[in-house]
């Protein structure tokens, strides 16, 4: 009797431990997924040896081995595009398309930030002239030729380009040329440098000609699209723009429509573009701008896209993603809600509800992420600004949060507009708390390490990729955005976060 006892304890305790393991591998399986609903990770590590070999690296690329993959001719399909298929084309990061003239990492890194300054400049200006009421009806169109001087508004009718970090192969006119465009949210023309040129900067591709297009064809000034355009003017009837931006770029031309195609996806037609012959500024490389932002100018809008989609690789990398159209997002992504904004359409203002540090929420009020009754203040995602920009109270709740915890980390100067920044040379691999978005829901997205803590030199020095505003806008970046698929899903007005989908 007493060894039948002692035979049912042990099966019990057989019975007890091994529901506990099944239950913790259980656990440990569950799919990344559902990884959203569980606590959030309190600290990651950066492999600041392989950063460290990536940024050595980007100064020797070699464009010549990309470029092929992406300039082959391919059969376009005879079937339009539209809101009822499917396309992607690819994305490419600037560095691997040109070749560096910047001697070391840290004058590339400088650069890069200056320009990103300059379109967060423009980005705010144009936002703070939306709510100061300024609208396409206080302009005068002109009836002469359309020169920069004729239109000298305070309208920032785009955004600077920046530095461009992003392009697309397109294929615009009959037969189909293919041009490197830069992506941009945060802008709604699509353009691209026409001959003849009063003025053109220099680009990769030979300068689109009109004559050689059998799908050419001008906008009259009456047509729906040309009043669209925010700085309009009129020659011989035919529509005429122009495009500022903060940095004192410019593109200046007529408005047209054209057919605008993707490889082996197929081609659209009639797509409302400007046609630039005088072009100056900071869009060296490119040969213009696709608009992906959220006006009736912009490419989704023109082809009544229900959804579209992108992945950033790393800038420093040679890797290439996609950018998609219409694709449904992928099912473990991290949703928020897209909030209209009545004073700037172009915009992709989201609910955000605060960030996390080390898996603890920071103190900042909810109302600095959220637009008030005039328009002013909310959070937008731009794939054109780099480094995000947070309303100075909640960067410093992020920064003095992130300082306490990286106490074990040797600190070093500030650098440009970085005043957080760490010594790792010495180091091959470091533990640093996980930095996290918590958004409207209640979902959070984590952030990896090396999409906040990047380096600034080919040495070892980090810094905390975020950065102070004055504005009441505020910004979430592309350094953020690496190596996450985010989708605008415009049918539902949301916006998917999917870790990992490049």
């Amino acid at each position: 009797m007493q060894q039948t006892s002692k035979m049912a304890s042990n099966s019990y305790l057989c019975f007890f431990f091994s529901t506990i393991f099944v239950s913790f591998s259980v656990i440990s399986l569950l799919p990344l997924a559902f990884s959203r609903d569980l606590p959030e990770i309190t600290h990651t590590f950066l492999d600041v040896s392989a950063s460290l070999e990536q940024a050595r690296a980007v100064l020797n690329f070699d464009p010549e081995t990309i470029k092929p993959l992406v300039q082959q001719k391919e059969p376009l399909l005879q079937a339009q595009v539209g809101n009822s298929s499917s396309f992607s084309v690819q994305v490419h990061p600037r560095e691997s398309l040109y070749k560096s003239s910047y001697e070391d990492y840290k004058s590339l890194v400088l650069a890069r930030l200056e320009r990103d300054s300059a379109r967060v400049e423009a980005l705010t200006t144009k936002f703070q002239l939306a709510l100061e009421g300024v609208k396409k009806s206080d302009l005068k169109p002109v009836e002469k030729e359309l020169l920069p001087e004729d239109l000298s508004t305070p309208i920032v009718s785009g955004t600077s380009l920046g530095s461009g970090e992003y392009f697309s192969r397109i294929g615009v006119g009959t037969p189909a040329k293919p041009f490197y465009m830069v992506l941009d949210t945060g802008s709604d023309i699509n353009w691209l440098q026409c001959k003849p040129c009063a003025d053109c900067y220099q680009q990769s591709d030979p300068i689109f000609d009109p004559t050689s297009s059998s799908s050419y064809k001008p906008l009259p000034c009456a047509s729906q699209q040309c009043q669209a355009v925010r700085v309009q003017g009129c020659s011989a009837g035919k529509c005429l723009y122009e495009v500022s931006y903060g940095d004192g770029s410019y593109t200046t031309g007529n408005m047209v429509t054209e057919t605008v195609s993707f490889g082996r996806s197929g081609a659209v037609n009639n797509i409302a573009l400007g046609c630039g012959h005088d072009n100056e500024g900071l869009f060296v490389g490119a040969a213009g701008l696709l608009g992906l932002g959220g006006g009736s100018l912009s490419f989704p809008y023109q082809i009544k896209a229900s959804s579209f989609s992108y992945c950033l690789v790393d800038r420093d990398s040679s890797k290439s993603s996609t950018l998609d159209f219409n694709s449904a997002p992928p099912a473990d992504s991290v949703y928020t809600t897209i909030l209209k904004n009545e004073k700037v359409d172009t915009f992709y203002f989201i609910g955000l509800d605060g960030l996390s540090v080390g898996g603890r929420p920071l103190s900042i009020p909810a109302s600095v992420f959220q637009s008030d009754a005039s328009g002013n203040g909310g959070i937008i995602v731009d794939s054109g600004t780099a480094i995000t920009r947070l309303q100075t109270q909640a960067y410093n709740a992020l920064r003095d949060a992130f300082v306490k915890l990286t106490r074990n980390l040797k600190s070093t100067n500030g650098v440009s507009l970085f005043d957080t920044c760490y010594d790792l040379s010495s180091q091959t691999s470091v533990q640093v708390p996980t930095v996290s978005f918590r958004f409207s829901g209640g979902k959070s997205l984590s952030l990896p390490a090396k999409n906040y803590l990047i380096p600034v030199d080919s040495s070892g020095t980090y810094c905390l990729a975020f950065a102070p505003t004055s504005s009441s806008l505020s910004i979430i970046g592309n350094v953020q955005q690496q190596g996450t698929r985010v989708s605008y899903d415009l049918a539902n007005s949301r916006v998917a976060f999917s870790p990992n989908k490049c």
